[in-house]
């Protein structure tokens, strides 16, 4: 495979060299953790302060991450990268408050999402995270409920507000069942993840009997997550439906191992990087081995990772836009992965949030947090900024 993800040239077509100078800023602040710490700190407090400073958040961290403010203003970043053989998941990423209220308003905004993806030719996926539709309390509760994996609930008004959470799902997966969408779960913290899978595999159950429309999350930096999987493709073909199955390492690292270590219980998560990768690359070759009854959305920014399933693939002799397996990175981060396999003729896509500046602060906070944090993720991408400005300047001599 002739596939490299050093052409900077294609990695950045669709950005102006004013966007990659601003991208290079943003990227060299972010690389401090220091700074970073401080304005995941200040900046929420600013922004709800009156402070005229939307104008700096719009035109640099927003513009890098973020789609736009609303569905029409995304539009725009769609047809882009749509343009370069790109597609799109759209995520609405707006962080939900509680009460039913709120619950059903981002079920709403999610299905607006769903009806505006089917009028596009290039998002196959929206994204939604239980939590948006769910109390925490509710998923932490039942999460600890021994009486949930039986099936009995022992509260009425929790029956009755998990009735509703299950209701919005299958209402989202209706519509999106109807327009041809997927519908990507997210994953979220070990303490609330029961209740979700058992949910995502109830939907599965139902919408994936001859077609892929729901997809549940694995956090492969979990150690129980690489068995979790193939408990789930097992129970898959005993139900006679195929997994959807999405990807990652996982977001929530820090978090988990602090609670854990409070708690007093072994944390969940990997001892190293080496035991994620494994796991990780491990739980991708059993997804492509295994492609007659899963569906594989690969969501990763490890090059290696990538390369593997690409390598793996060939191997099989599978079509490169093979249609159960798909590639995805962030929108804002690893173009060069993004726009080269793009180039190359694979299914990938850009995670692409949109939501009120104000509310996917919180969603820009963890992004410039995980870039800080993520050993090398910075270096590279301000490597590959300063190697396409320098191309660029070298061309007009």
């Amino acid at each position: 495979m002739n596939l490299s993800f050093d052409n900077t040239q294609a990695a950045f077509a669709y950005k102006s060299t004013s966007d990659l100078v601003k991208a290079r800023f943003l990227f060299t602040v972010i690389q401090s953790p220091l700074i970073v710490s401080v304005a995941t700190k200040v900046t929420p407090v600013l922004m709800n302060s009156g402070l005229p400073i939307n104008g700096i958040i719009r035109n640099t961290i927003f513009k890098q991450f973020v789609g736009g403010e609303t569905l029409e203003e995304s539009a725009r970043v769609t047809k882009q990268l749509g343009s370069y053989g790109v597609q799109v998941i759209l995520d609405y990423g707006v962080e939900a408050k509680e009460g039913d209220e709120n619950f059903d308003s981002v079920t709403e905004n999610i299905i607006e999402a769903i009806d505006f993806a089917a009028t596009q030719n290039n998002i196959p996926y929206v994204s939604v995270k239980i939590t948006g539709v769910a109390s925490l309390v509710l998923l932490e509760h039942l999460n600890e409920a021994p009486r949930l994996r039986s099936g009995i609930h022992d509260s009425e008004s929790e029956n009755a507000a998990w009735e509703s959470v299950r209701e919005r799902m299958f209402a989202i997966c209706e519509v999106a069942n109807e327009k041809g969408i997927g519908v990507l779960i997210d994953a979220e913290e070990t303490w609330i993840q029961d209740p979700i899978d058992r949910l995502a595999i109830e939907l599965m159950g139902v919408y994936n009997k001859e077609k892929v429309v729901v997809f549940n999350t694995y956090q492969l930096y979990r150690n129980d997550r690489l068995r979790f999987l193939q408990l789930s493709h097992r129970i898959a073909k005993e139900g006679g439906f195929i997994l959807g199955a999405k990807l990652v390492r996982g977001a929530y690292m820090e978090k988990e191992r602090e609670r854990a270590q409070k708690n007093g219980y072994p944390s969940p998560i990997h001892k190293d990087k080496f035991a994620t990768d494994k796991d990780y690359d491990a739980a991708a070759l059993y997804c492509i081995q295994n492609i007659d009854t899963i569906s594989l959305l690969l969501a990763s920014h490890n090059e290696e990772s990538n390369l593997k399933i690409m390598d793996e693939m060939s191997k099989l002799g599978m079509q490169k836009n093979h249609a159960r397996i798909h590639f995805s990175q962030l929108y804002g981060m690893s173009d060069h992965i993004s726009f080269n396999m793009a180039i190359e003729g694979f299914n990938v896509s850009k995670y692409l949030p949109f939501g009120p500046i104000k509310e996917v602060i919180p969603y820009l906070m963890r992004r410039a947090e995980e870039n800080s944090s993520v050993n090398g993720q910075t270096n590279r991408e301000l490597l590959l900024i300063r190697k396409e400005l320098a191309r660029r300047k070298d061309k007009k001599k």
